[in-house]
Parts: C-alpha cells; sequence; structure tokens
C-alpha cells in the first residue's frame, strides 16, 4: 500500500463522478455573463430552505460571514458576551471577536458537543447570544439549550456549518435557533468547488437584514440604507449547489453507512464513539473516534498509506489569538482532554466497504 493510498477526502473522485452533470452547468453560467446574483442563487436559497425547514434563506460567499452577519442581526455588539463551546473550528468565535463582542466558553459532553448543563451559569447581563456549535454532523442538545434560552430570553444562534441534513428530534439544523449558518467549504457535505455559506430563518427582518448587509447595504441599485460589504453567493456557486443539493440525500445515506461499518468493525473497548442517540440523526461530516496514543496511531495508520485529520489538536482558548480572553489550560478539562484523543477517520462518500474494513483492520492491528 503506498503513501495516502486512502486519502481522507477524495474531491478528484467526486469530480469525475459528477464531471458529465456540471460541465453544461459551468458552460450556461458561464456563457449567460450573469455572474452575480440572479435566478440560480434564488432557486438554491428556495431549496436550502426547504431542505432546513425554514422560511428563509440567504445565499452568502462563507460559513463565517453567515455568523457575522447572524450575531449583527440578533444585535450583538461590542462588550457583549456570547456563549459558545472552545473545541469548534476558529470561525465560530472570530465571528463574535470580529464585532468585538467577547466569547464566553462551556465546557463540552464526551459526543463533544457543547454541555447545556453548564450554560446557565456562564450568563450574565452582557449575555446577547448562546451559538451551539454542531460538530462532526451531530446536532446538539437543542431541546435543553431552548429551554434554557426561553427561560432566560436570549436568542440562539446555531453554528451549523458541519450538520447540514442532521436532525434533532425530528427537526433539522438550522430551522431550531433563532438564525443557522450553514458552511458550503468544498469538504463540506454539501460542498461548492471554493467557499461559500448561507443563513436561515423564520424571521423576516432579520433574512432581510443579513440580505441587506451582505450586498452593501443597498436596498435597491442606488440607495444604501447602510453601510455593508460584500457577502454574495456567487452564481457559479450556487448553479453547482443546486445540482448538488439534489444529491445530498444519498450523500449522507452513504456516510450514515459508513460510520455503521466502522462501529461494527472497529474494536469498541480500544476506541471510544459517540452513540447515536434516538433523538439524533447525524449526517457525519467527520467520523471521530477516542483513543488513548492518538499520535502514535496516527502515524501507524500514515505508514500504511491512512491518512486521517484532527478535528482539532489545539482547542480555541489555547490557541494564540485568543490570550487576550483570559481562558487558560485546564479551564475546560473535559476539551482539552479530548484534543488529545480525537481522530478524524474517512468517512466521505466514495470509499468502498472494502476500505472500511482495511482502515478498520488497521487500527484493531494497532490496538492489539
Amino acid at each position: 500500500m503506498s503513501a495516502k493510498s486512502i486519502p481522507y477526502v477524495n474531491l478528484a473522485a467526486q469530480w469525475q463522478d459528477e464531471k458529465q452533470e456540471l460541465l453544461p452547468i459551468i458552460e450556461t453560467v458561464m456563457s449567460s455573463g450573469l455572474y452575480v446574483g440572479g435566478e440560480a442563487v434564488q432557486l438554491f436559497e428556495q431549496k436550502a430552505a426547504e431542505l432546513c425547514g425554514t422560511k428563509y434563506c440567504v445565499a452568502l460567499n462563507s460559513g463565517t460571514d453567515a455568523l457575522v452577519l447572524g450575531l449583527l442581526a440578533l444585535g450583538v455588539q461590542a462588550g457583549d458576551e456570547v456563549i459558545t463551546p472552545p473545541n469548534s473550528f476558529i470561525a465560530s468565535t472570530a465571528a463574535i471577536v470580529h464585532l468585538k463582542a467577547k466569547p464566553v466558553f462551556v465546557d463540552v459532553l464526551p459526543d463533544q458537543n457543547i454541555d447545556p448543563t453548564q450554560i446557565e451559569r456562564k450568563i450574565s447581563v452582557k449575555t446577547k447570544a448562546i451559538m451551539p456549535v454542531h460538530l462532526t454532523g451531530r446536532v446538539a442538545n437543542m431541546t435543553d439549550i431552548l429551554e434554557i434560552a426561553e427561560k432566560h430570553n436570549i436568542p440562539v444562534i446555531e453554528d451549523s456549518a458541519q450538520s447540514i441534513g442532521s436532525k434533532h428530534s425530528g427537526r433539522p439544523s438550522g430551522s431550531l435557533g433563532e438564525v443557522g449558518c450553514f458552511s458550503l467549504h468544498p469538504l463540506k457535505n454539501l460542498n461548492a468547488c471554493g467557499d461559500g455559506g448561507f443563513l436561515t430563518t423564520d424571521n423576516s427582518d432579520i433574512a432581510q437584514q443579513v440580505r441587506m448587509s451582505g450586498n452593501h447595504g443597498l436596498s435597491d441599485r442606488n440607495t444604501v440604507e447602510k453601510f455593508g460589504g460584500v457577502s454574495r453567493m456567487d452564481t457559479l456557486q450556487a448553479s453547482i449547489l443546486v445540482y448538488r443539493i439534489s444529491r445530498l440525500p444519498q450523500v449522507i445515506e452513504k456516510r450514515r453507512n459508513n460510520a455503521d461499518l466502522y462501529r461494527s468493525w472497529l474494536d469498541l473497548s480500544q476506541v471510544y464513539i459517540p452513540e447515536e442517540c434516538e433523538e439524533e440523526f447525524n449526517t457525519y461530516h467527520t467520523f471521530v473516534i477516542q483513543c488513548q496514543k492518538r499520535d502514535e496511531l496516527q502515524e501507524y495508520l500514515i505508514e500504511r498509506g491512512i491518512e486521517t485529520a484532527i478535528h482539532y489538536p489545539v482547542p480555541i482558548h489555547l490557541q494564540p489569538a485568543a490570550l487576550s480572553l483570559g481562558a487558560r489550560k485546564g479551564d475546560f478539562p473535559v476539551t482539552e482532554n479530548q484534543s488529545e484523543r480525537i481522530l478524524s477517520l474517512p468517512i466521505h462518500q466514495y470509499l468502498s466497504e472494502d476500505t472500511i474494513f482495511e482502515i478498520s483492520k488497521c487500527i484493531n492491528e494497532f490496538f492489539s
């Protein structure tokens, strides 16, 4: 087996699989000369809203901008506090900091999602939003989070970057809070050929504000209601995503099947895999095991041509950029312990059963 003969992701395989359908779509957009806005963007927004079970969707250029504009629409401003976990991708905390607000971290559960039992003690008069992060494709315990939010009259903004199509108690990710924020980065289950994102909400005022803020603050071509920026989704990306959203159910089904295979073949006395509870529908943006000797295992797999990843080896509160936030090592023990034990295995839809068996076999051999 040659080095990296089992890649962690396989976008080249996706292109070969979709090439014959995508080339005419790309040709149509490029021939039209309409590269910003238009029917393709509107159609994507319609389909994304339907998928997420919300009244409105605003197509944007990234999940990060969705978070920034979503927080802004909720009224978060300088000096406010937003409760969020410290084990996310840096974008969730960065969005808060960009608005000169303060991220207030809450530790996580064994499944890597925010621990609702610790949220209430972090609420203060400055708390303006709660931002759970639906990590790995698993929606956080929104039943308990929403109960706390309602009790204290605090809006919830979902970082749904990794959980498109996921559900909690039958409700789709992005439809549970006041706002849902999604990434369409090439590594996501629903992926653009570049950056992209969108925001979901049932609130027409929020949708209108986000749309205006992401389009220079223009209410029409010649009227600037307020100063905004540029966060629009390109027409080309929207056209590609309209096609790919039709394939998303099959992508999710394959990833869920792959996860079941890992569970059946891995030695669960050596690796921990969070169970999927009855109220959960996990779409497995990543498939994360937790184990001892993580770094040694990763090296062992690399030597056998199996590529893995770590999401994330350094928690946000321990990043150099976060020193001014005041958190220190030891403040969030579950997050910190997991950062030394977590390993993301290949889970993409182009893996064969034989390949998953080979990966599982190598992991079991390492521990034996």
